[in-house]
């Protein structure tokens, strides 16, 4: 088994803070999520996160006009110069504080950030590799207060800032001799948004009280002149453009400092600027404060985002009300229009929302949001195409693997969800929870169609479902009993009891009707389904129990213990065959508050899931860290270690506390510096882990609470603080050969294709193990010589190509190729492949989900050519009949005239699907 797994996508979290950017074309929104940053293209349906991460949660995002560029700046200023097209880190800076904003010039030739109370104008880094891709040009003061949003005029002369200090600020680009810097006043709040008119120095501020002024300038933008030097500044000029023609790079940084109120003779031929009107969006008696704006400057459209979860939509500089609707009870934090003006996005950060509007016909583009609290538990369909979880929250999600979308939120459970499965079918999900109920949901109709509950109240804390999905079990947290249900009747059949403390595991013998159950009394139950449920073994520990996993073929059972430990057992004997040792491997940080170095507190954490590898020759193990353990069972050594997060705005992350934060008063961590920020960060109460229940905010720890591998054994999932995170396979950049030797070169492989030796072609190219060989040499097979060819190959061979089929299926073209190729493989091979079924079990499924989700869209599409063809016929043969004229007050004829339309479709093929007809009519 490879092991070259690597971070794929990230799931369950759509936003989190900062701006929100559309693309270039408007197709797809560029979205922070945390320290990562994840782009949904609405066209296609689907979202992808890329490859990288910054140390601290992403505070704004800057995209370049061109949308090959983005900067992407954190909480701790630091940034990172990113290409959109290779998804790929291309420089690293620090701006040494932290910035609120930042934006390109719409020519792309420079950049602007807000820092403090200052802007700072960068060279955009161009094309040409560059030693420091960002240089600075110049530095503007003026503000007295935070920077807080920028825009820029359509030729990139000018640009406006606005502040916390009630001031907007236009500073010119150049070194204009009638425009230099201008402050404009007129606000009693912070400055939320400033936007410029189309070609225009004309623009529009808005504050935070709901105030909009609308500012018009005496001159156009072709009225800017350009400062011409004069003395020694003239020949010193002279001298710097000659050095630059020779070094690029020899630029100096200008330093302009603006008044906000500068003297009469400073003003004499200079931009003068004057309010046409202020606007108020709060009625008489209202208030609620703009937390976010955005504005087209071709259709004039002005969206602005309220405190209360309320967005409107205006028409400038007339401010007529278009639209008013409330779409969340959070603050709404980011908003974003697309290139055409037609998709609105919003960002809510209290309860992690990411909608797309499409204000013309009022719908949703795209409406997805996370789990409002961490998330708890997470399990794979047996397909592997679809992933559900349960979160502290209460909500069950269903996500899909291949789109990164939940398509399914059930919100029946009213406490958090502890334990999620999926049944052998794959289109029924059974849910425990903390409420004392056990509910089943029906993937078909969207449903809860069961519910299970206790004959006392009680609290479950895991779920299981046997092979057949006809058993339930749930354990019981409080009154440590394991409750039995039928599917079927949903009836209670039985209550197991023993165990002396909480159950914290249960899960079925795949192969047999024997249910594994641990407890926190040290023990681990065996428990028989069919001979009068009584205990078959007790398998007793060192520790208390905290996970239990049975292996894909059953014959192994492994359990993690509160001593770090993971022991392996055999079900059928009882006895022990082996143990990890995993203290040393989870690698727990030091929390903030902590009294105690991460070394001592390492003593108390332990692994708190485990799962099986596909194949069953690794294991999988997390817990209260941020590191997810991968070893190798019959060795029982560490593989391999995979970070799940870098991101330092969450605690428990470091090793070591930075000693700057030790006075001789204390920790300053115990300080809540950003008390007064809406947003600040502040001390959570002592002993919440899940959240905090307090009104401050607090940083969360760092913890992986479940763990499971998809059935394809390609790739694994993580629910963690982070969100839910997939690492998948990566074998594009990877050689890897099977029994290689100097004969098999591709020279020889197409050798042997042009002399028509397939079999022979087919060995050497999986030998060399080269995609797009293979591929080459299978398509090259002609078709009647398929299945002579599949007969011929090895067994050993057959389980590669099957992948190989597999995968393919999900990239190429050559459907029904592929298909025939698939067919005869298994009908030539498929007596001799059943006593290896455990193994090809993971490319089987692989094969499966790829064919299924071919046959949905298949199908899809079939339904509706069928409908609309039948639509098309009835038209066609309702064009030359007559229909009789319909009087006012006769009923009749109007039914008749409906059956004769039913007739008419009903004669159109045949009868079960001239029912579905009239649907598409209506």
């Amino acid at each position: 088994m490879k092991f070259a797994y690597r971070f794929s996508n990230l799931l369950g979290t759509v936003y989190r803070r900062g701006n929100l950017n559309f693309t270039c074309d408007g197709n797809s929104v560029i979205s922070p999520v945390g320290n990562r940053v994840t782009i949904f293209d609405l066209k296609n349906n689907k979202s992808d996160t890329l490859p990288l991460a910054t140390r601290y949660n992403i505070k704004c995002v800057g995209l370049s006009p061109d949308g090959r560029l983005a900067i992407i700046v954190d909480e701790g200023g630091a940034a990172l110069l990113v290409s959109l097209v290779c998804r790929s880190v291309l420089h690293h800076y620090h701006f040494k504080g932290s910035v609120h904003s930042v934006s390109f010039s719409p020519d792309g030739r420079k950049f602007v950030i807000t820092k403090g109370n200052l802007a700072q104008m960068y060279h955009a880094p161009g094309k040409k590799r560059e030693f420091n891709a960002f240089v600075l040009d110049k530095t503007y003061f003026g503000p007295y207060d935070e920077t807080t949003c920028i825009d820029w005029t359509d030729d990139s002369r000018c640009f406006v800032v606005g502040s916390k200090d009630m001031s907007t600020w236009v500073f010119g680009a150049e070194r204009w001799d009638n425009l230099i810097y201008y402050a404009l006043g007129g606000h009693k709040d912070a400055i939320v948004a400033c936007f410029f008119e189309s070609n225009s120095l004309d623009l529009y501020s808005l504050s935070q009280d709901g105030a909009l002024c609308v500012w018009q300038c005496d001159t156009p933008p072709e009225g800017l002149r350009l400062k011409a030097p004069t003395g020694w500044k003239a020949d010193l000029l002279q001298r710097e453009e000659a050095e630059a023609e020779e070094e690029e790079e020899g630029q100096r940084e200008i330093t302009i400092r603006g008044k906000a109120t500068p003297a009469e003779e400073e003003k004499k031929g200079k931009v003068k600027y004057s309010r046409l009107a202020k606007y108020f969006f709060n009625k008489e008696g209202d208030f609620n404060s703009v937390t976010a704006a955005a504005y087209h400057k071709k259709i004039r459209l002005l969206v602005t985002g309220f405190a209360s979860g309320i967005f409107h939509l205006h028409e400038l500089p007339e401010f007529n009300l278009i639209h008013s609707l409330s779409i969340s009870d959070q603050r709404i934090t980011s908003v974003a229009i697309n290139s055409s003006g037609d998709w609105i996005a919003f960002g809510c950060s209290g309860l992690g929302q990411l909608l797309v509007w499409e204000w013309q016909s009022e719908s949703y583009v795209l409406k997805q949001q996370g789990h409002f609290n961490s998330m708890v538990s997470l399990a794979y369909s047996p397909d592997g195409q679809y992933i559900v979880t349960g979160g502290d929250d209460g909500k069950v999600k269903v996500w899909n693997t291949l789109s990164g979308f939940c398509f399914i939120t059930f919100t029946e459970h009213s406490s958090g969800v502890t334990g999620v499965a999926f049944t052998a079918t794959g289109f029924v999900i059974v849910t425990s929870s903390l409420d004392g109920t056990v509910r089943a949901f029906d993937l078909h109709r969207y449903r809860n169609f069961r519910t299970f509950t206790s004959p006392r109240p009680t609290q479950f804390s895991c779920v299981a479902v046997d092979s057949s999905g006809e058993i339930i079990s749930a354990g019981a947290q409080d009154s440590f009993e394991i409750f039995v249900w039928s599917m079927q009747t949903g009836r209670l059949l039985d209550v197991l009891s023993g165990h002396e403390g909480p159950i914290s595991g249960l899960c079925f013998n795949p192969m047999k009707s024997i249910l594994a159950s641990a407890s926190w009394d040290k023990t681990v139950r065996l428990w028989d389904m069919f001979d009068s449920w009584r205990t078959k073994e007790t398998l007793t520990l060192t520790s208390d129990a905290l996970a239990v996993t049975f292996r894909p073929d059953g014959a192994e059972l492994a359990v993690a213990t509160l001593n770090s430990q993971i022991t392996f057992w055999d079900p059928e004997n009882a006895i022990q065959t082996g143990s990890i040792e995993g203290r040393h491997d989870l690698k727990t940080g030091r929390k903030e508050l902590d009294k105690i170095t991460a070394k001592h507190s390492a003593k108390g954490k332990a692994f708190t899931t485990l799962c099986y590898s596909a194949d069953g020759q690794s294991i999988l193990a997390g817990g209260m860290s941020r590191f997810v353990c991968l070893y190798h069972v019959r060795e029982q050594i560490l593989v391999k270690r995979f970070e799940l997060s870098c991101n330092l705005s969450l605690d428990a992350m470091e090793e070591f506390l930075n000693r700057r934060k030790m006075t001789e008063f204390g920790n300053l961590a115990l300080i809540d510096q950003d008390a007064g920020e809406e947003d600040g960060v502040a001390i959570p109460l002592p002993g919440v882990k899940k959240g905090d229940m307090s009104s401050r905010h607090f940083k969360p720890e760092i913890r992986v609470t479940s763990l499971r591998f998809s059935p394809t054994g390609r790739c694994w999932a993580a629910t963690s603080t982070e969100g839910l995170l997939i690492f998948s396979l990566d074998a594009q950049m990877l050689f890897d050969p099977y029994e290689l030797d100097t004969s098999i070169t591709p020279g020889r492989v197409r050798e042997a294709l042009h002399q028509q030796e397939f079999t022979r072609a087919i060995l050497m190219a999986f030998r060399l193990n080269e995609k797009k060989l293979v591929q080459e040499v299978l398509e090259a097979v002609p078709r009647e010589d398929i299945e002579v060819v599949s007969a011929s190959l090895p067994e050993l061979y057959v389980e590669k190509a099957l992948e190989f089929l597999a995968s393919s299926f999900e990239v190429s073209r050559h459907l029904e190729f592929y298909l025939i190729w698939t067919q005869k493989l298994l009908m030539s091979h498929g007596q001799k492949l059943k006593p290896s079924a455990g193994r090809l079990l993971p490319a089987v499924q692989f094969l499966q989900k790829s064919l299924q989700r071919h046959l949905d869209d298949l199908a899809k599409l079939c339904d509706w050519n069928r409908y609309n063809l039948r639509y098309a016929l009835a038209i066609s043969k309702q064009q030359g009949v007559k229909r009789p004229l319909d009087l006012p007050g006769v009923e009749d004829d109007g039914g008749a005239s409906d059956e004769d339309s039913l007739h008419l479709l009903g004669g159109a093929g045949d009868e079960p699907t001239a029912t579905a007809a009239p649907d598409c009519l209506g």
